[in-house]
Parts: C-alpha cells; structure tokens; sequence
C-alpha cells in the first residue's frame, strides 16, 4: 500500500468538498436581518426541541455554514447565539445520526476560527472526542472524532486540554490501524500537540516509533507529510527508548538514509538529525548499522546541499562514523574531509552544470573511498 499524499488533513479539506453537482436556481443572498432571524429560529430549535428537532436543526446549520454564499461571519454568529453547548451535549448521545450530526457541525463551526475552536474545548468536548477515538467506535464516528482532535488541536491554547485527556496514546493507537485518512489527520494532530513551546513538553510513547517508520517508507520523502512524520520520529530519537524503537522498526535506518537522500530540506535535516542521535547516545552500537545502509553518499551530499544546520549535523555524523577516533584520524579520513571542505568552498558562485560535476565527482570519489575512509568493523 502506498499513500498518495495529496491527501490532506481534514481541517483543510472541509469546505473543498463539493455537494452533488444539481442545478439549483440561485437565488439572491438573503439580508441581514432576514439572515440572523434564521439563524435565531434554527439556534432556538437546536437549544430547546427534542432530539430529532436537534438534528434537523443541526443538519440545517451545517448546510448554511457551507454554503459558499454565506460569509465566513455566519460561523461566528451562530456561536454567539449559543448552538456550541448543545452540540457538544448531543456528542455524548446514544443516537449515532446525534453524534454524526453533532461533529460535522462542530467541524464546520471550527474551521479557521480559533475563538470557536477554543469555545468548543471550553464546553469540554475533548473527552467525548476522546472517547469515540476508541477502536470500538464505529469507523465514520472515529474519522470524525480524529479530524476534531486535529481541528482543534491547531489552537494553541487548547493544546494542554487535549495533551492531558488520553487523546496521544489513541492517536498513535490509530497510526497503526486506522484508515488512510485517520493516519494523516492523527500524524497532524500529533504535530500540532508536539509544536509547542509550553512546558512541560510533550513526551511522544515509543510505541509511535514504528508505524511513523511505516508512513514515512510509503510516502514521498519530499513531502510536506514526510517533513511532519521525520519531526515525530526526531523527537522520539531523544529518548533511550525512542532510539531502540527506531532502530528495531523495520527498515527504520535505511528508511531515515532514504530520506537523507531523496528528502525536502527539511526531511533531511530531521533524518540527519535522528541519525546523530544514534550516533551520539552509542557509537560502537549504530555505526555499522547506519554504514550497512549505505549512508555515505548522502551524507556527503547533504554536507553541500543541506540546511546549514544539516550540513554541520551531516559533517558530525561522517565523523561519528569513522573507524578511528577523531584525536587519531587516519590519513584517509584527512583526505576525505578535505575533499568535502574544497568541494564545498567551490561550490559558491559556480555554474549549475560545474556544480553537477562536481558533486558526481564528490559522491564517486566518497564512495570508492568508502573502504578506507570508513573501514569496515
């Protein structure tokens, strides 16, 4: 299976969706004051009628909201006239079209809105959220409820509500057996959790290590998914844990190789980072296994190509890397650094094709060297 990542996360999809393509007379934009005594009749039918009244009322909510007539101002008004807390209300209901209703409305309401969205967490929706992310859920209610945890988790101050509910371990818990869209929308939620400069920090459970290493082999390394995923597995390399569960994952040092190769800057800078992490936390433990993948060239490449902070980080790991300690460099090891620093002096100024060149040249002449520059344990 592979993921096509011009799948996105749900947030930005909700008003992309089309309806059925019929055509409707359009009719002119209703006015003002016609306009908020709709929205007052539908609010007061969602607030005080019975549980069918509440999801005709809501249905009749989410079709205005979506209409692409309607001003962005419309989900903001309806928040003002209160619909939020019988929403949420109806969230908890046994009445699975309640529950549906409910989410896509909510969904709606909070789309590029954060004052709606931290209105929502307010009313404590998080922990019904949290609840119909459990896998005894049906499928639809879980897509929803994950999409809602994305959608709100965008938002800074709600941040700690849904870092401290039990939301992270089920995220991950969908990493690995949720649908294509549920893995997307829990990579991004997980991204927006982890994002942020609050202490204390969000600490990500090993157990993320290895369907993260799965999303990232089957997507496009360049990709903006990609990015988001090697920022999820850097942070797990921080810890003993994460760093075993990395390296156990399948495929997950070649996996991070790859993307040092084919990956956007970004990526790059992410994978390469991780790498340094193995190397840094035992040597003697991951330096043959980051070699057998064949990590050289790309290293090599990214001492020229990458961020400066991958090129530095490439520069430590090429050095971590090296049979001899760096206080008795062989000779070789002398030669292959100076051949990175003198192609990377040249590089500036020079033509693209003279670039070319000389990066074939870098990569050929590291890889042949590969034998005496980094002898084999």
């Amino acid at each position: 299976m592979s993921i096509h990542l011009n799948i996105q996360p749900t947030e930005a999809k909700i008003h992309s969706r089309r309806l059925p393509n019929r055509r409707k007379k359009i009719n002119k934009p209703m006015e003002s004051e016609e306009k908020q005594t709709v929205i007052d009749d539908v609010s007061n039918r969602l607030i005080n009628g019975d549980m069918s009244t509440k999801i005709q009322a809501a249905g009749e909510i989410r079709s205005m909201i979506r209409n692409r007539r309607c001003s962005a101002k419309i989900r903001v008004k309806f928040a003002g006239a209160g619909v939020i807390p019988p929403l949420v209300v109806m969230l908890c209901s046994s009445d699975h079209v309640a529950c549906e209703v409910s989410l896509l409305v909510l969904l709606n309401l909070a789309a590029r809105n954060d004052r709606n969205k931290e209105q929502i967490v307010a009313c404590e929706a998080i922990p019904p959220l949290v609840k119909l992310l459990n896998f005894q859920t049906s499928d639809n209610l879980r897509e929803l409820a994950t999409a809602a945890i994305l959608t709100l988790s965008a938002t800074p101050n709600n941040k700690p509500t849904i870092a401290s509910s039990g939301a992270i371990p089920l995220l991950i818990q969908i990493l690995s057996c949720g649908t294509i869209q549920e893995r997307v929308d829990a990579v991004t939620a997980l991204h927006n959790l982890t994002a942020t400069k609050e202490e204390p920090a969000i600490v990500l459970d090993a157990a993320a290590a290895s369907p993260l290493v799965n999303l990232l082999k089957e997507c496009k390394k360049y990709s903006k998914f990609a990015e988001i995923i090697t920022g999820l597995i850097n942070i797990l390399s921080k810890s003993h844990e994460g760093r075993l569960a990395i390296t156990k994952a399948e495929d997950g040092i070649l996996t991070l190789v790859e993307t040092v190769e084919d990956g956007s800057l970004v990526s790059k800078e992410h994978a390469v980072d991780v790498l340094l992490d193995l190397c840094r936390s035992s040597r003697s433990k991951y330096r043959v296994l980051i070699l057998n993948e064949g990590a050289i060239p790309g290293l090599l490449r990214l001492t020229v190509y990458g961020t400066y902070e991958a090129r530095n980080k490439a520069r430590l790991v090429l050095e971590l890397l090296r049979d001899s300690p760096s206080n008795k460099r062989l000779r070789s090891s002398s030669v292959c650094e100076k051949i990175i620093r003198e192609i990377a002096a040249r590089v500036d100024g020079s033509s693209v094709e003279t670039i070319k060149i000389l990066l074939q040249d870098m990569v050929q002449r590291g890889m042949s060297m590969g034998s005496s520059c980094i002898p084999s344990k």
